[in-house]
């Protein structure tokens, strides 16, 4: 069994509206981007492949063999090796995370010595209703029921309405509704939130690769149109296209590259997943569970942890999540976004990248290209948005909505070698 997996190779196409590229050319995009990241000549050291996309199927009627198809061309051309398994993965908005995960379990097993993790997703597509549908395939659609009569009882619980039916997305709803109880429960303020969905506009506008680069001011967060209450439309994710990738590899692989690309590998501490269930809203959702056993298979705690991506879908769930992580006691998350402690310069910059508000979420691509920030601010390449001497990065990313928390999440800690 190997000890130590790196990541050796990592890029991100910009996400954005993209109606000249399909989805192969994405593919190829973070490919040849990676490939070129890693300085590799060719791919022939790719051993495995592991492909995260969660609309091909629905939107653009390419189901079963998703990555297969994608890689198919690549393969013709020789830009990536013959009789490489390419498997497809797919866990809702956790799937980049899923993929990597499993690339790092092939190295860590001794099985291969180096594997690749590619995201990509077009959501722009002339019917909006199959883009739509595809999101809606996020919850457990034979038992939607259930899901909305959940909900139904935390509105009770918190004096609000649950609202729900055509037209609206029912995954903002949800998130909602937490912001909701959590601000019934906490006294978060819909302010605190626009404070996160500001500071995040601002990251993005410093991002290349950001699908909004501009600033928007917390009046005019508070001011945009409502989603739904009390999430205005600057703080949710926009629909999006890209691709991501990264190449990991084993140190042994690693002590054969040249000593400057050893010096930009990045080491992988942990990568953990886990599952959603049923829950209480009071009890701690599983990415606190993916959270702690990343940080014990780490032997690093929140305090260590110098730089942050996660899942923020909403702004709201930055103030989760940055109580789910450890980064603030449960409750206290509005108050610790709005303090400025996740800022570029504050105790613990979240969302360098401008987090999925502003760098945009095309699904099967986002959890590799939060890993790509990581990696970037942990090279100390991240231009104006860079955290000053950066060690230790983590990742979350959460995928589905079962109940009050997600189906799936994967949590990733980084460290730069």
């Amino acid at each position: 069994m190997i000890d130590t997996v790196y990541i050796i190779g990592s890029f991100s196409t910009p996400f954005q509206k993209w109606p000249d590229k399909s989805g192969k050319d994405l593919t190829r995009d973070a490919l040849v981007g990676a490939l070129k990241d890693a300085e590799f000549t060719d791919a022939g050291s790719i051993e495995s492949a592991y492909f995260s996309n969660c609309g091909m199927g629905i939107i653009w009627d390419q189901d079963l063999v998703r990555g297969h198809c994608m890689f198919a061309p690549m393969v013709d051309e020789g830009l990536f090796p013959e009789r490489v398994p390419i498997v497809n993965v797919e866990g809702g908005c956790a799937s980049g995370s899923m993929a990597v995960h499993l690339a790092w379990k092939d190295i860590l097993s001794g099985l291969h010595d180096v594997s690749i993790a590619v995201g990509m997703d077009k959501f722009y597509h002339e019917d909006m209703g199959k883009v739509m549908t595809a999101f809606e395939h996020g919850i457990d659609r034979e038992d939607r029921g259930r899901l909305i009569s959940e909900y139904q009882a935390v509105a009770d619980e918190c004096g609000q309405t649950f609202q729900f039916g055509p037209n609206r997305s029912i995954f903002m709803d949800t998130y909602a509704m937490q912001a909701c109880w959590h601000m019934w429960k906490w006294g978060t303020t819909q302010r605190q939130i626009a404070v996160g969905a500001s500071k995040n506009h601002y990251n993005g506008s410093l991002n290349p690769n950001a699908q909004y680069r501009f600033e928007v001011p917390v009046e005019k967060v508070l001011d945009d149109y409502e989603v739904s209450y009390p999430v205005t439309r600057s703080m949710c994710a926009p629909i999006g296209d890209g691709a991501a990738a990264a190449i990991l590899c084993s140190e042994k692989f690693l002590k054969t590259q040249p000593l400057h690309v050893q010096k930009r590998a990045v080491k992988v501490r942990a990568s953990t997943l886990s599952g959603g269930k049923h829950r209480p809203i009071s009890e701690p959702s599983l990415t606190r569970w993916a959270a702690e056993k990343s940080y014990k298979l780490s032997g690093l705690s929140p305090q260590d942890i110098n730089v942050a991506e996660v899942h923020d879908a909403t702004s709201f769930c930055e103030i989760y999540q940055a109580e789910m992580m450890g980064f603030c006691p449960i409750g206290e998350g509005g108050k610790f976004i709005e303090s400025g402690a996740t800022m570029l310069d504050g105790k613990i910059p979240i969302n360098t990248s401008g987090g999925l508000v502003s760098k945009g979420h095309p699904i099967g691509a986002t959890g590799i290209s939060m890993i790509y920030e990581i990696i970037t601010q942990l090279r100390g390449e991240a231009e104006k948005r860079q955290v000053k001497d950066a060690q230790y990065g983590l990742i979350e990313n959460g995928g589905g909505v079962i109940s009050v928390e997600e189906f799936a999440c994967g949590v990733t800690i980084l460290e730069r070698s």
